[in-house]
Formats: structure tokens, sequence, C-alpha cells
């Protein structure tokens, strides 16, 4: 019997995607985001959270969608990728599912315009629901892993 899993599911443009809950550190609101020199366009920054520097990333950036502007749905939603803090900044989080590992299909190359390198699968739920699930070790590749553990210091 497949077991079931906690996912935060959050949107970018009309897409719904998901993170396992346990790789999700916290959901802050959107905050004041501290510029630095000579990264790449989809890393916004720094933020100061609890006294802990925190790189953000724009996720739709990082997956070259349209910028779009922030609202009060706009969130940041602070992981643990190889044990590194990173912020993702999304269009909204606002659900907090169970999904059964066996409802996760292969990717297909491409979804929504996302390469298939950055998914770790896709879930149906209900009839007309599809769920994009994030594989966040490909999301932030070593290079980048690296460059961002220069901030943290």
């Amino acid at each position: 019997m497949a077991e079931d899993i906690k996912v935060i599911v959050f949107k970018l443009a009309t897409e719904e995607y998901g993170i396992e809950v346990d790789k999700v550190q916290t959901i802050e609101r959107l905050m004041p985001i501290t510029r630095v020199p000579k990264t790449y366009n989809f890393i916004k920054g720094v933020i100061n959270l609890r006294g802990v520097v925190i790189p953000v990333i724009d996720l739709r950036g990082r997956f070259g969608l349209e910028e779009a502007e922030h609202t009060d749905q706009t969130r940041i939603i602070i992981v643990v990728v190889n044990e590194i803090e990173v912020g993702f900044i999304v269009d909204s989080a606002n659900d907090v599912i169970d999904l059964n590992r066996e409802s996760i299909d292969t990717p297909p190359e491409v979804v929504g315009g996302i390469k298939a390198k950055y998914l770790d699968g896709v879930a149906k739920i209900g009839e007309d629901r599809l769920l994009i699930m994030l594989n966040l070790s490909e999301v932030l590749n070593k290079s980048e892993i690296v460059q961002l553990e220069s901030f943290e210091g």
C-alpha cells in the first residue's frame, strides 16, 4: 500500500505546484529583500528571517515564466535543499493536501513551459486538477547552491 504524503500547494501563473511538507520550514508574507550583486537573475537577494540570512529565488524567473507584480497573496516558501535554507517567491500558497504517492506520475518532458528535470512528477487530484511536484534538488543545481552558500556567513 502506497503511503500518503502531505504536500503544500502553491501557484505560479495558472499552474499549481506541490512541495512535500517535510521539506518546508515556513511560509512567510513577502518582506524586504536585500539585492545581492553578481548573482543569477532569478536570485532576488536575501532576507533576514529571525536572525537567519536566507537567499530568495523567484520561482517564476527560475522557470523562465514571465515576472508578475507581487500581490497580497505573494508568499515566500522557506525550504531546505541539501541542508541550505532557501526562500522561493510564489504567487500564492494556500493549501495543504494529503497525496497518495501512487497518484504521482512521471512528468512529461515539459509541463507549463518547465523542463522535466525540475519536476518530480505530476499528481492527479480529482477529475480535473493536476499538481506539479517539484524536484527541489534540481530547482537548485549544485553550482547555484555553492553560490548561495557564500551568502551564509
